[in-house]
């Protein structure tokens, strides 16, 4: 009696009945019983053919070697053995040596060492046509991606604080925002945005607010460095190096995912956090050593004098030991240099306060204007495709306007984003700000170590130690109300600012 062994292959556990493990393998026993074959091993095969290293039929084909004398392999078709000529030489190789037959149960072809050319022309022709079938499923994939991404629907997983759902009404899949853990990703993105904190410190505070993964694993700093980097949270979904809008609500706006960017974007600003202490180090990694390019650490001497440890300008080998009171020192004589006096503070607050009207309906408008051009570009793209369709224009021409419409729509959509909330919130926000510029020295002097930290924060976007000189650049509008108290000739709408202060050392 004949040795033998059977391979049942599908591609997932999701293929159709006809095509299942258990019946193929009933129809390939029904087989090896009528032609006297006694099978001593099934290899059961949960893979594809075309993709990627195949380890089970590896492991069919040691055991093929290792037997010693011919086995007949028995398959149901072509195609459930192979759909590339990838592993044609080593089958064919087997053949020759004596040590495999081949017994295709569908076609009726047997394949051994004096095969026919005819059986093995049938053969090859199998392959070719099982090759065809994948390449058209690959085109269809293609095909459905590409009219997925211009729709704006998600074809991944969705990241961290959104979840895949299925919607109720249509039965398409979805996105939908994570209710238990959107908040917490944005505050993410807050506290990251202020520069103030590292990836690794976030990572701790996550783990603290019971932040999970949809795994259930604590937020890794790997997934901060691919959520901060990931623009799906303002809208736009990254396919192959290239952005297509999304049509899920945005998590955040593009200002803040910028601004993570910027600060990801500095050297050493994803570097390890210090470590963990239970002293207030109000300065704890807020600051850099600029000629290393280092955070700048904190120690405790005689459990009451804190230090900030940096390298000496002269000899950048050698540590210096900076006591923290020299640099907060300098830093808030920066703060209490943000001062607004009340007769300045007050028309600047009213000429906002006034041009809130105009600007108001003048974003109106704007945002008018925009919808009406979007609405425009649709029916434009509406009328290329029946242009495609009816052989007006060539797939050429089609691919050239397409994108040429789909990129200003693109623009359209941010612009859109930007301006529908209209710049009068930004007016009052300003306003508020204004007040609290007025006021920010007494704030940071009454203030706790942590919220002298945030205030920092929000004030400073780049703090560096050469030696004991602290060097400085201030955020956005501070940099325009420094030393502002000795300024008295503001006016509205002026070019510049003279008082101006951009990036300092202070001595």
């Amino acid at each position: 009696m004949k040795k033998s062994i059977i391979l049942v292959r599908v591609s997932s556990k999701e293929q159709e009945d006809g095509f299942s493990l258990e019946a193929q393998l009933s129809n390939l026993q029904t087989y090896a019983q009528c032609k006297d074959l006694d099978v001593i091993q099934v290899f059961r095969i949960i893979e594809s053919s075309t993709k990627g290293q195949r380890p089970e039929f590896e492991r069919m084909i040691d055991f093929i070697r290792q037997q010693p004398q011919r086995i007949a392999l028995i398959v149901d078709c072509v195609d459930r053995l192979q759909r590339s000529f990838t592993h044609t030489p080593v089958l064919d190789a087997l053949m020759r040596e004596d040590k495999l037959e081949i017994h295709f149960v569908r076609e009726g072809n047997v394949l051994d060492k004096n095969a026919t050319s005819s059986q093995k022309l049938m053969w090859n022709m199998g392959v070719v046509m099982a090759q065809s079938y994948t390449d058209q499923l690959s085109d269809n994939v293609k095909r459905s991606v590409r009219h997925k991404i211009s729709k704006g629907e998600c074809i991944y997983q969705a990241p961290l604080g959104y979840l895949n759902a299925v919607d109720a009404d249509s039965g398409h899949n979805t996105v939908i925002l994570d209710k238990e853990r959107a908040f917490l990703v944005k505050k993410l993105f807050t506290e990251y945005a202020t520069g103030t904190v590292s990836l690794h410190e976030l990572a701790r505070r996550s783990k603290g607010w019971g932040l999970r993964t949809k795994k259930g694993h604590p937020v890794s700093v790997q997934t901060l460095s691919n959520m901060f980097r990931n623009p799906f949270y303002y809208g736009m979904m990254r396919v192959k190096e290239q952005l297509y809008p999304h049509a899920y609500p945005a998590l955040i706006d593009k200002a803040l995912f910028e601004a993570c960017e910027r600060v990801y974007s500095k050297p050493n600003a994803h570097n390890a956090a210090p470590a963990t202490s239970d002293l207030p180090f109000t300065l704890n990694g807020l600051i850099s050593c600029a000629l290393t390019g280092r955070r700048v650490s904190c120690d405790l001497k005689k459990g009451k004098y804190v230090y900030l440890i940096t390298r000496d300008p002269k000899d950048t080998a050698k540590k210096v030991w900076i006591p923290e009171k020299v640099v907060m020192d300098q830093i808030r004589d920066v703060i209490h240099s943000i001062t607004i006096p009340q007769d300045v503070l007050e028309p600047m607050v009213d000429y906002l306060r006034q041009s809130h009207e105009t600007e108001t309906q003048h974003y109106q408008d704007t945002v008018a204007a925009l919808q009406q051009e979007a609405a425009d570009l649709t029916k434009k793209l509406s009328r290329l495709t029946d242009c495609l369709l009816d052989g007006s224009i060539t797939k050429d021409i089609y691919a050239q306007k397409h994108d040429e419409l789909q990129n200003r729509r693109i623009e359209i959509n941010q612009l859109l984003e930007k301006n529908t909330a209209g710049d009068g919130q930004f007016k009052i926000a300003l306003s508020t700000l204004l007040s609290l510029s007025s006021r920010i020295g007494q704030l940071f002097d009454s203030s706790t170590p942590a919220e002298k930290r945030r205030l920092i924060g929000f004030v400073f976007s780049n703090l560096e130690m050469e030696g004991s000189k602290l060097r400085f650049s201030l955020r956005k509008p501070f940099d325009l109300f420094a030393d502002l108290s000795d300024c008295k000739d503001w006016r509205p709408l002026r070019e510049s600012n003279p008082c101006c202060r951009n990036e300092n050392p202070v001595s």
